[in-house]
């Protein structure tokens, strides 16, 4: 068993430069006062009342009459702001001073009582004064909790973003092909995934994912997903073995039950070939410098990795010709929604793509960006959104 912890008193210090005032408040709340629900500080005037807050940093209600010698109860309230964020104050006045009763409201007392006083009265303006204090204490501490969460997901996001390349262009000495992609998450860290890599002089490794769900969850599943595939796939392992090793990995303990959609590809450089494989993801495009486009074939694509520990990957082929490029994307671009519930839509991708076959890689990817964006009107992104573009010069 564990000893309870002690009970900590609420502390109210009382305000007045009548000497017999803390007899009658330590009589009529000597019950609370020896249950240890309140204790009762007292001091004569205002500059008193300074000293002891100072001393006593947890005092968490003032009781201050309004006209006292040194320092005023007025004077004592516009003082108080500066000693604690959850500090309130009630004061106490004659029934027909309810100019400085007013003065003092505007000045931030949260209540006021008559003289002669009303015990009663004065005890339920204390709970009720109290009550507001744990509220105000609780909604700061909410705060400055939401805060430290903001400051860690900026953390995150930083380092999500060291984790993806963002050096470009990449290869600034190859002339044989251009690179460019950008990742726009929809929360402070996002879900989606780009890589690239040389495996050797003449092959290039390309990659593009996109993890269910977001946020937090998704940005660790996402750096998981693209460190386990960059490890296996410089060892030279053709793509449909490298999904297989990755969901394998991946699913197993998978209790979250997460997992991405993603293309792999390398790339020849020297002859265009494309060696690829598909896991659940969107198939991408391949254009040509004169407005062609066309569909890249995901028929022999597998199921998601990271749900199905058996699930096999295979490894198609393609080819591109010089000037020809391929468009990897997620679904956060063709499904980006504008204020009329339209979706993007593959179609106005292949529009976007036919009229800007002759870009580089990298205006095509920021205008592809812009034109989303634009089209969205302002509408919150629901999904992150993910372009790289892949152009082969031959």
């Amino acid at each position: 068993m564990t000893a309870s912890s002690p009970r900590v008193p609420h502390q109210i210090l009382v305000v007045d430069d009548e000497p017999d005032l803390e007899l009658l408040v330590r009589q009529r709340f000597r019950r609370q006062i020896r249950d240890k629900e309140f204790e009762f500080l007292f001091s004569h005037n205002g500059e008193e009342a300074l000293q002891t807050l100072a001393v006593h940093p947890t005092v968490e209600l003032v009781l201050s009459d309004i006209n006292m010698p040194v320092m005023d109860g007025l004077t004592l309230l516009g003082k108080l702001s500066e000693a604690s964020k959850t500090l309130r104050a009630v004061v106490v006045s004659a029934y027909g001073d309810m100019s400085n009763i007013r003065t003092a409201m505007n000045r931030g007392a949260i209540d006021f009582l008559i003289k002669p006083i009303d015990f009663e009265d004065l005890e339920i303006t204390i709970r009720k004064t109290l009550d507001q204090v744990a509220m105000l204490k609780q909604s700061l501490h909410t705060q400055e909790r939401l805060m430290a969460i903001q400051q860690e997901l900026g953390v995150a996001a930083r380092i999500q973003q060291s984790i993806l390349p963002r050096t470009f262009p990449p290869f600034p000495s190859r002339n044989d092909f251009e690179l460019h992609a950008a990742m726009v998450p929809a929360k402070e860290v996002g879900g989606d995934l780009f890589d690239f890599f040389l495996l050797d002089d003449f092959h290039l490794g390309f990659v593009l994912g996109d993890v269910s769900g977001k946020g937090v969850p998704a940005a660790l599943f996402m750096a998981v997903s693209r460190t386990l595939l960059r490890a296996i796939a410089l060892q030279q392992v053709p793509p449909g073995k490298c999904l297989d090793y990755l969901n394998a990995t991946l699913s197993h303990q998978n209790s979250a039950y997460m997992f991405v959609t993603m293309f792999y590809g390398i790339l020849d450089t020297r002859s265009g070939d494309v060696q690829y494989a598909v896991g659940g993801h969107n198939p991408p495009y391949i254009f040509s410098p004169g407005g062609g486009v066309r569909e890249l074939s995901t028929s022999n694509g597998g199921p998601v990795v990271g749900l199905m520990e058996n699930a096999r990957y295979e490894t198609a082929h393609c080819h591109i010709k010089p000037g020809e490029g391929i468009l990897l994307f997620t679904d956060g671009v063709t499904e980006a929604i504008n204020r009329s519930d339209e979706f993007f839509s593959e179609e106005r991708l292949e529009q976007f793509l036919a009229t800007h076959s002759n870009s580089t890689a990298e205006q095509l990817v920021t205008s592809l960006h812009s034109l989303v964006e634009s089209f969205a009107a302002g509408m919150p992104q629901a999904d992150d959104i993910t372009v790289l573009a892949l152009r082969y010069l031959g």
